[in-house]
């Protein structure tokens, strides 16, 4: 495996706000978000400046509490900044964001709804009709590796078969960005595996933005094409790193690369500085 620099993606790294606007997918803005308290006021994050290409994968990590899912929670529209702005596609974020899908560690499906059915949720929602409903749902559990368990219920699949199917969730009503905090969390080490190395594939194949939150620094670099570190709270950014290896990875060679280390052992001196602020390194 080679290491090789991305062109299209080098010129906004840093995740400044000054980058070109031409093939953004996602756009934070001098962002800062703030909650009140009965007795005083929290501010979760302040001055975020982030662009996301389109087809870009982005992972988050940082200390616990330092903001990372209140910028997915801000990009999906579920709530607003307290200053600056958050621009999706070039127009600012007001409301629900439809655009996006959004997966998160618990998974949402109904358990008295097959997997068929659940996964189709959204569509019938949305009043599309019955045949054309059926053909995206088969499609998408084919793609996600579920083609033979459209009939089972949630309480009759495995936890990874849980993750594939949250996952085939999100992809059927095809958003064009998909937002994930820490989706693999309570998954054991070969199944998340499994399932990071068919995210790059699917995502590779659809060219699909990904804004992925994670405490785990070697899936945050497997997956990425840069890597933002959040300080402790109130959350900043305090450094962006590319993670130049050629696509499409595989990510059990990858990760004996001598690069991969580097990389490793680069971010690991960047977020243990900011755990040690925190007192928790």
């Amino acid at each position: 495996m080679t290491v090789m620099r991305n062109p299209l993606r080098a010129d906004r790294r840093s995740g400044s706000s000054q980058d070109s606007t031409s093939d953004l997918r996602v756009r934070f803005i001098d962002v800062a978000r703030r909650f009140d308290t009965e007795k005083s006021v929290f501010t979760a994050v302040e001055h975020i400046d982030l662009a996301v290409a389109q087809g870009e994968i982005v992972t988050l990590v940082g200390p616990s509490g330092c903001g990372k899912s209140t910028l997915l929670n801000m990009a999906a529209g579920l709530m607003p900044a307290s200053e600056g702005v958050v621009e999706y596609d070039g127009r600012r974020v007001q409301g629900v964001n439809t655009q996006v899908g959004y997966v998160t560690q618990k998974d949402l499906l109904l358990p008295w709804r097959t997997v068929e059915y659940n996964v189709g949720l959204a569509l019938e929602i949305q009043k599309v009709p019955k045949a054309e409903r059926r053909e995206r749902v088969t499609r998408v559990l084919e793609l996600v590796g579920l083609g033979g368990f459209a009939d089972r219920y949630p309480s009759q699949l495995s936890g990874g078969m849980l993750k594939r199917a949250s996952l085939a969730q999100t992809l059927v009503y095809e958003p064009t960005t998909i937002l994930m905090d820490e989706p693999f969390g309570a998954l054991d080490a070969q199944l998340r595996l499994a399932l990071q190395q068919e995210l790059l594939s699917i995502c590779g194949a659809y060219g699909t933005t990904i804004i992925f939150v994670t405490h785990d620094l070697e899936e945050a670099i497997l997956l990425a094409d840069r890597v933002v570190v959040f300080g402790k709270s109130p959350g900043r950014i305090v450094h962006v790193e590319p993670v130049n290896f050629e696509r499409p990875r595989d990510l059990t060679k990858l990760r004996s690369l001598d690069e991969f280390r580097q990389v490793w052992d680069e971010l690991w001196e960047r977020l243990a500085q900011q755990l040690q602020e925190t007192g928790v390194a």
